[in-house]
């Protein structure tokens, strides 16, 4: 069990070089992958679920402990990423199915992953994980509207239906988890660390299908999706990190606010361009999911080396 919970975790800290092998491998071979697309919203439930079983009070304390720190990157996060993401659809004139795309990951939550850069960058992790928490349970409410205020413009948008989309795949599941965690205390500590693999597996998948449904457009498009995804996921980290600053928040509260904002639960993006647009829609967060696992380390790495003063 040990060694098996170690090779999760090697699998964690790979995860970039996963998503570029598997992603390349359903280019080359599409119809080996379409049938996952049918699963997307499951793996992103199931991502959740362990997202919930790993929740503690202790994150929610934060919220009391440090408000201010907390709204500034709570807000930044459904601020800053969606006002970024329609700047530049607007800005480089992006056709609608990508421009929905790139305002969707905009609209996203923070990932997980970003509490690891945060971690590795010796930022305020804590910070980080309760502004995770926080934004991920907003977002039934708040990743619908802004779609909505943002996106409608090039295409038709549904909130009821994308707010019951949201509840299905984020809310319910961390619920769940959250009361498995409650009564299942042992069993679930357990399973925890199996949480790793598990996730990178399902972004994987994710990834695979929506790469596989839009092979055709990504040959079109995809140097200038990469190129939005790269500028919109640097901005973020930029302007997250000036408005903490701003803010006079202390420098391990900076860090810990730009990578909240920079990196975003982008499966879930892919989705619900799944669910309720087409394929191409879902192309932003699928490289998404790539990029911000290049840069965040990148950023982490240069961070680590910088004392908090």
């Amino acid at each position: 069990m040990q060694s098996f919970i170690k090779f999760s975790h090697f699998v964690g800290r790979t995860f970039a070089i996963w998503v570029l092998l598997v992603a390349v491998v359903a280019f080359l071979f599409p119809e080996q992958f379409l049938w996952i697309g049918s699963y997307i919203s499951i793996m992103l439930g199931i991502i959740m679920f362990g997202m919930g079983m790993t929740l503690s009070v202790q994150d929610f304390r934060e919220v009391v402990r440090q408000p201010k720190s907390v709204a500034i990157g709570v807000s930044s996060q459904f601020v800053l990423m969606p006002l970024i993401a329609y700047g530049l659809a607007k800005g480089l004139n992006l056709p609608p199915e990508i421009a929905i795309g790139v305002i969707l990951v905009g609209a996203c939550p923070g990932g997980t992953a970003s509490n690891v850069m945060t971690f590795l960058a010796k930022g305020n992790t804590a910070l980080s994980v309760a502004i995770t928490s926080v934004s991920t349970l907003l977002a039934p409410l708040l990743t619908p509207a802004i779609i909505y205020f943002l996106a409608r413009e090039w295409l038709e948008v549904s909130v009821s239906s994308m707010f019951m989309s949201v509840v299905k795949i984020v809310l319910l599941p961390i619920v769940l988890g959250l009361i498995v965690q409650l009564f299942l205390k042992e069993q679930a500590k357990k399973t925890v660390d199996l949480m790793p693999l598990i996730s990178v597996v399902a972004i994987v998948l994710i990834v695979a299908a929506v790469v596989a449904g839009s092979k055709d457009k990504i040959i079109e498009s995809g140097l200038l999706i990469f190129a939005v995804v790269i500028l919109h996921n640097g901005l973020g980290y930029l302007i997250g990190f000036f408005v903490a600053k701003l803010f006079k928040l202390e420098l391990m509260d900076q860090k810990a606010v730009s990578i909240e904002v920079g990196m975003q639960n982008s499966g879930l993006g892919a989705a619900l361009a799944a669910a309720h647009f087409i394929p191409l829609a879902a192309v932003p967060s699928a490289i998404f999911s790539f990029w911000h696992n290049i840069s965040g380390p990148i950023l982490a790495t240069y961070w680590a080396q910088k004392p908090n003063k």
